[in-house]
């Protein structure tokens, strides 16, 4: 289905001051043929003038129903018995074909996205002035998804949400190649945020490819979230260029471990951060130990055997990597 945008057809104004002007002569006609009446009833002229504003009393109704107003960023898709005639865009007052309806088939949809959560009476916009009808907003709007439970490379089940920015582009495929182009697009953003999650651990994990080169690497949903967004951003797009949107931007907006094993690993986080620091602290009492050997054989502050030596390290490295503050024992007498 190829876009059709129709051109000139921003003449409502002319078109409604002549049906304004018409409507007054056939007023001037209803009350000429009633007032000229001759003594022996109606004359050819008086039926001729009523039956013409009759005609038009009818015919201008039909008429106005071609007059259409568009606001800036709002498109309206006109199909004639049937036939997909063309669109008009952009802000003004239209006259089409009255016989033209538009069409939207997701219109009375509503998403967990910007441009439609509405609060009002049913029918208005949010500024609760005139029916939406059956016109597609062009504006950027985002699609707040429902969080997804999904299990990552490893199977660990995680919980993630994502907010996609997106707009129409082509407003014949969206509304003519698929049902609902917003229920489409909800279900390819689940779809693809489902295959690109499976690629990727949740935290960092050795011999784990997320790229396909075959070689491991260090991605993950935690660590690589902006590539991550982009893989998701792409996939979207794929998915739905056939109904005319583009994606413009897709961000993660929570990212857990699922609630069954979220205990579970905040305790292995944890003690892989406390293994993390007590090797620092055991690196840095080590260089210390012999920091200060070194230095009381270079000053020959005092000369210790091996053994003596032992007892030095062997205490300076309670001391240093101890959870608490030493309390030290002064020994007044002999070693031995």
């Amino acid at each position: 289905m190829r876009e059709i945008i129709l051109q000139n057809k921003k003449n409502g104004m002319p078109v409604l001051i002549s049906i304004l002007v018409l409507y007054c002569a056939a007023i001037a006609g209803f009350i000429w043929s009633g007032t000229s009446q001759s003594a022996i009833g109606w004359t050819f002229a008086n039926i001729v003038v009523l039956a013409l504003a009759a005609i038009w009393s009818v015919l201008g109704l039909i008429l106005a129903c071609g007059l259409k107003v568009l606001r800036p960023q709002e498109a309206l898709v006109l199909t004639l018995f049937g036939d997909y005639i063309g669109t008009i865009k952009g802000e003004g007052f239209y006259f089409v074909n009255p016989f033209c309806s538009g069409v939207n088939p997701a219109a009375k949809t509503r998403l967990n996205q910007s441009g439609d959560v509405r609060e009002v009476a049913q029918g208005t916009n949010k500024a609760g002035m005139e029916p939406a009808g059956n016109k597609l907003s062009l504006k950027v709007m985002t699609l707040n998804n429902n969080r997804q439970k999904i299990n990552d490379c490893l199977g660990n089940p995680v919980e993630i949400g994502i907010a996609v920015t997106w707009r129409i582009v082509d407003t014949a495929k969206a509304v003519f190649n698929v049902e609902n182009y917003k229920e489409f697009l909800s279900l390819q953003c689940d779809t693809a945020l489902r295959n690109i999650v499976r690629i990727y651990p949740y935290d960092v994990a050795p011999n784990v490819d997320t790229t396909g080169d075959g070689l491991a690497d260090d991605g993950s949903l935690r660590g690589s979230s902006e590539v991550v967004a982009a893989r998701i951003k792409n996939e979207i797009q794929e998915r739905v260029h056939q109904a005319g949107l583009e994606i413009l931007e897709a961000r993660i907006t929570y990212l857990a471990y699922a609630p069954e094993i979220a205990a579970a690993m905040l305790q292995r986080q944890q003690a892989s951060a406390i293994i993390d620091a007590r090797k620092m602290i055991v690196d840095g009492a080590v260089g210390m130990v012999e920091m200060a050997l070194e230095r009381l054989n270079e000053n020959q502050v005092v000369t210790l055997d091996e053994e003596r030596k032992a007892a030095m390290v062997s205490n300076l490295l309670v001391v240093l990597c101890g959870n608490r503050d030493a309390q030290p024992v002064v020994n007044s007498g002999s070693l031995y």
